[in-house]
């Protein structure tokens, strides 16, 4: 069941999104370029963010770093070929750590949301995250932003649950950023934005993270 909400009257000025399961297919511990397929409606929904003048990024927990099972270089190529997928990101957040690192920037922790939001120049407030699992939304909440969860088939019960108090629940990503911004016909550029050039057009579970 997808709970859907009113769009915000002030939608945000920046986007992020959580990479596994959201904008690409979860591939666990992936660093191989060759492997990396866009989620379905990823182009649709960050073209049209760009569109609009909005800023958008990502925040990833990469702990196959700390496992030992990436090197960070295997891991920024990745991320480059999803650059190249869907247009250059204006921020890119990664967290390396393990979960028992107890870092602060491994989601649910909001760390990468601040640091994130600090670089664009953009308050919390005016920040939302779509991602498909709790600690997404939770990293979210714990910044202050907004949250969408986009659920997958892998995405837990549990996340549903956290979600539908928390936050909104959308079917896809272009439904994801209908929420935020509106139907395509009825949003306009935001007044000030530096429009974008862009392209023309899960980690389901939060252990493989």
């Amino acid at each position: 069941m997808f709970v859907f909400v009113t769009p915000s009257t002030t939608p945000p000025r920046a986007v992020l999104f959580d990479r596994d399961g959201t904008l690409i297919v979860n591939v666990p511990y992936n660093g191989d370029p060759g492997q990396v397929v866009l989620m379905r409606g990823a182009q649709a929904a960050v073209g049209r963010l760009r569109e609009l003048g909005i800023r958008v990024g990502v925040v990833t927990n990469q702990s196959g770093i700390g496992r030992g099972l990436l090197t960070r270089a295997e891991v920024d190529r990745v991320n480059a070929r999803v650059d190249r997928l869907l247009g250059p990101f204006d921020v890119w957040r990664l967290c390396p750590h393990t979960q028992t690192a107890g870092c602060g920037c491994r989601k649910p922790a909001p760390g990468m949301v601040y640091s994130a939001a600090a670089e664009l120049g953009v308050p919390t407030q005016r920040v939302a995250l779509i991602g498909d699992i709790s600690s997404d939304i939770a990293a979210a909440t714990a910044a202050g932003a907004q949250a969408v969860l986009v659920p997958t088939p892998a995405t837990q019960p549990a996340d549903l649950t956290t979600a539908a108090a928390i936050a909104a629940i959308a079917a896809d990503l272009v439904a994801a950023v209908e929420l935020l911004v509106g139907p395509a016909s009825a949003a306009a550029p935001l007044p000030g934005a530096v429009m974008s050039p862009g392209v023309a057009c899960g980690d389901s579970q939060a252990a493989l993270e």
